[in-house]
């Protein structure tokens, strides 16, 4: 009798999809050996999030619409339709920002004070127009410290100077920031808003939104300051405290989110219950989960650290694959590790070719007494 596996990864960010790499890893082993793959792509609220419910919810619907990008021009992305449930009869709308205001859309480049969050507003209020009971949002990925007012606005706020003229997009429209005005901002749908998150860091403050995440995004010391200094001059203008847990996701746009209605919850547990994951898990055999980089880290909200505690949980071995792993890293919960830059003898190869690599460790594993 074939092993039954459950394999779970997520994208690995900037090379292959969640989607992509569990189809590559089962691939590589069903060509070493015969196996029953149950494949549940994973996400944590980052890049790859939609391709996740697409693959595993039948019946999902993709509805495209086109949006204002990071750096201003237009993008085209879409949101998800999952199908009516009893609590949620319209269904439920899952919107990534990674698609719509996200960092990869970039490519090489970094808008430090001037990318903004816009075309994540813009896509919300495209499923609510479709008239959904609930929203999903991933916010993981973002490329912009605007503290979500880009979001807010494309949702009818009004974020202004103190001329009254409408402040400019990014961290950097928040030095001129006077006024913020939500009375006309779209009310949430009636069965509320999650938003699906990896980090929990508050809004302010040395472990904040701008002083953790600026760098990443571009900006320099001096533009962290600035950040700064603006997400504290909106922070007084909300009613929300900036050190809410998950405040400073997403430059800000996990408080702009809380200010609006909406739940922050842990992405990859969120994700893991409604894609079935610990049902699938139950008749397994083997989980094998991973993601691009695995570090100190990884331990922290990410996917495979809840992937493992779900196996864990049902009593079920489960094995890690990654594009990398730290030498920070504790793999002492995984039954074998793999890593495909070991395989393929450097970081740039195996990130030039992932899905070559995650077929050679579905087979190596294949190969594996496990």
């Amino acid at each position: 009798m074939s092993p039954s596996v459950v394999v779970a990864l997520d994208s690995f960010k900037g090379t292959i999809s969640a989607a992509d790499a569990v189809a590559a890893l089962a691939a590589g082993w069903g060509s070493a050996g015969a196996v029953d793959a149950v494949l549940r792509p994973m996400a944590d609220g980052g890049e790859g999030t939609i391709e996740a419910f697409a693959t595993a919810v039948a019946g999902a619907e993709r509805h495209p619409v086109r949006v204002t990008g990071p750096a201003g021009g237009p993008v085209e992305a879409s949101w998800l339709l999952l199908p009516g449930t009893d609590d949620a009869p319209r269904g439920t709308a899952v919107v990534e920002l990674a698609s719509t205001s996200g960092i990869e859309l970039l490519g090489e480049r970094r808008l430090g004070l001037d990318a903004d969050t816009t075309g994540f507003g813009q896509a919300i209020a495209a499923a609510l127009d479709h008239g959904v009971s609930r929203l999903l949002l991933g916010i993981g990925s973002s490329a912009s410290t605007d503290g979500g007012v880009g979001m807010l606005r494309a949702l009818g706020g009004e974020f202004t100077d103190n001329f009254g003229e409408p402040v400019a997009p990014g961290a950097r429209g928040l030095e001129r920031l006077a006024s913020a005005h939500l009375d006309r901002v779209r009310r949430p749908p009636v069965g509320g808003v999650k938003v699906l998150t990896d980090v929990t860091n508050p809004l302010l403050g040395p472990v904040g939104a701008a002083a953790v995440f600026g760098p990443q995004k571009g900006l320099d010391a001096d533009g962290v300051a600035r950040a700064e200094a603006g997400l504290a001059r909106l922070a007084k203008l909300m009613q929300v405290p900036f050190y809410e847990p998950g405040a400073g996701a997403a430059g800000g746009t996990g408080f702009a989110l809380l200010a609006w209605g909406a739940q922050l919850v842990p992405g990859a547990r969120e994700v893991a219950d409604l894609v079935g994951l610990r049902e699938a898990i139950a008749s397994a055999d083997l989980v094998v989960t991973g993601e691009g980089g695995y570090d100190s880290q990884s331990a922290k909200g990410k996917v495979p650290a809840h992937v493992a505690a779900l196996a864990a949980e049902a009593g079920v071995p489960c094995v890690l694959v990654a594009g990398r792993i730290g030498d920070d890293a504790d793999t002492s919960g995984f039954r074998a590790a793999v890593s495909l830059t070991d395989l393929a003898g450097s970081p740039e190869v195996a990130s030039a070719e992932p899905a070559r690599w995650l077929r050679e460790a579905g087979a190596v594993l294949a190969s594996k007494p496990l």
